[in-house]
């Protein structure tokens, strides 16, 4: 079985102590840009998603594992549209708080994330959609191995103005 654990961090599944977490996660409208969300959760539905994030991947086409230090959850890494026809699924991460980023907890959840996607799933290539601004999630996706295949130009619309995102694709050969 593939390991999940690397040298800073670990992903793993949700479990219903990570409500909370949860809870100031999707309710923080700083992050509702990136995710698509328009108005907040009550801990009562995120404690029902929480009921059924044992659901599996090839029956919901999602995939939400938490990144954690030793001692708290950081972050989530998701993976979306999980296509098995096709081999292939689009990522997202989000580290909450800014004195946890850039500090390579991105970077090593990304490649645990991988090396899962790849090996244990099958799968044949992650894409990404980041935000042309987000120069930080560009920086780590593109470091990690994702090209830059494409501009979805005014494709979020957002405090009043469009923005364009950019699509990224990692492909295994």
């Amino acid at each position: 079985m593939l390991n999940l654990q690397g040298k800073h961090i670990h992903l793993r599944a949700l479990e219903p102590s990570d409500l909370d977490f949860l809870y100031e996660l999707e309710n923080n409208t700083d992050i509702w840009e990136i995710s698509g969300t328009t108005t907040p959760y009550s801990k009562h539905v995120l404690k029902q998603y929480l009921d059924n994030a044992h659901r599996d991947i090839y029956d919901v086409k999602q995939l939400r594992l938490c990144i954690a230090t030793t001692d708290k959850v950081v972050g989530f890494i998701d993976l979306f549209d999980f296509d098995p026809q096709n081999k292939r699924a689009g990522v997202g991460i989000v580290v909450l708080e800014h004195k946890h980023r850039n500090k390579g907890i991105g970077a090593e959840a990304l490649s645990l994330l991988c090396d899962y996607v790849f090996k244990v799933l099958g799968l044949r290539q992650l894409y990404a959609n980041v935000m042309e601004e987000n120069l930080a999630s560009l920086h780590l996706f593109k470091k990690m191995g994702f090209i830059e295949v494409g501009l979805k130009k005014d494709w979020i619309f957002s405090n009043g103005t469009f923005k364009n995102e950019i699509l990224l694709q990692k492909i295994t050969v």
